[in-house]
């Protein structure tokens, strides 16, 4: 015969494992910042959330947010009172987001070349268009910065006044340590093998490839952090939210991917001053914007050693390093980046959208 101890014991184990199964098996509510669709060519998007704050009040500089193309862009606006995009919207930015899309089998062509002088020029027109700003802000997340940075070199004069990178991969004369260019050497990867049997990189083998950098952190501690904090419904929330992200995998076009492994990763053709795009050398001193780089101290997927470099390369007078304690993706979208990293960001650009 069960006590009453007993089977409060039975009750709260069922209703953990009710809370395990929701979160492993249902999807959360993510994206929730209120915006309109207000462009497209082929899968990408162009967002504009919808202003808070009176027009007066507003900064006359449009900001445009760019995340990488082989990850969903909603980490930016994750969960409600856990959102970069909520937060700037709030402080008085009309924000534009460019959703890149999943590429499918006819995108397996596509190379950083049509992503930087096809799709963003036209999304930055559109975004111009809107707002009748002449000059806007840009954010690069991740592989958003490689793009935002080969825009901001290619096309110096057209309007670029804020340039942002959060967790750049720029530099890759460094090799050392476990990182991506450890796992996607010549000796060990056949690039074109890969490719040619799948036409676009799959996000799974992506994603495991990330994983695998930390496999006890990413595969035991993460649920280990779930099941210790089940009683904890804000805890479990933002667990389901992060997790719906993290398991929210597209391919990376076959182009493009080609280019960061060959072009970059193992040959770091971009800070040589030797990458090239449609034709053009990608120079960066021609970067002239102001230039905030956001580097994760304990950041695996994209070493320090990766974004550090940038501001001895590019022709910014106004530049500037900020580093911040974290990962990859806590810096922006952990429990602590409303407390120093967004403001911090808000702060050195507010003075500089007036």
């Amino acid at each position: 015969m069960l006590t009453p101890v007993m089977t409060d014991q039975f009750s709260l184990l069922e209703e953990w494992l009710r809370t395990i199964n929701k979160v492993m098996t249902t999807k959360a509510a993510i994206a929730q910042t209120p915006k309109e669709l207000v462009w497209t060519l082929n899968k990408a998007k162009l967002y504009r959330y919808i202003p808070v704050v009176s027009a007066q009040d507003r900064h006359p500089v449009p900001l445009l947010l760019v995340f990488a193309f082989m990850n969903r862009p909603y980490i930016l606006d994750l969960r409600p009172g856990h959102s970069f995009v909520e937060f700037m919207v709030s402080r008085g930015y009309d924000v534009f987001l460019l959703d890149w899309g999943a590429p499918g089998p006819e995108d397996k062509n596509l190379k950083f070349d049509d992503y930087a002088l096809e799709y963003m020029p036209r999304a930055i027109r559109k975004l111009e268009a809107i707002t009748g700003s002449e000059e806007f802000s840009m954010l690069g997340w991740c592989i958003g910065a490689i793009l935002t940075t080969i825009y901001a070199a290619l096309r110096p004069g057209d309007g670029l006044r804020n340039l942002m990178l959060l967790t750049a991969p720029l530099d890759f004369s460094n090799k050392q340590g476990l990182t991506f260019a450890r796992w996607t050497d010549e000796k060990h990867f056949d690039v074109d093998k890969v490719l040619a049997a799948f036409g676009n990189m799959p996000g799974e083998i992506i994603d495991y490839g990330a994983k695998a950098l930390k496999p006890v952190e990413n595969y035991v501690v993460n649920f280990m952090k779930l099941w210790d904090n089940l009683g904890n419904p804000q805890v479990v929330e933002s667990w389901h939210a992060m997790n719906t992200w993290v398991t929210d995998n597209i391919p990376l076009a076959g182009g493009a991917f080609r280019q960061l492994i060959v072009d970059l990763y193992r040959n770091d053709r971009l800070m040589k001053g030797e990458l090239m795009i449609r034709g053009q050398r990608v120079d960066l001193r021609r970067l002239r914007a102001n230039l905030l780089t956001v580097i994760a101290d304990g950041d695996h997927i994209t070493p320090p050693c990766q974004s550090e470099a940038i501001l001895d390369k590019v022709g910014s007078r106004d530049k500037e390093l900020f580093r911040v304690a974290g990962g990859h993706i806590g810096i922006m979208a952990g429990s602590g980046a409303h407390k120093r990293t967004w403001p911090h960001i808000d702060a050195w650009l507010g003075s500089r959208s007036s």
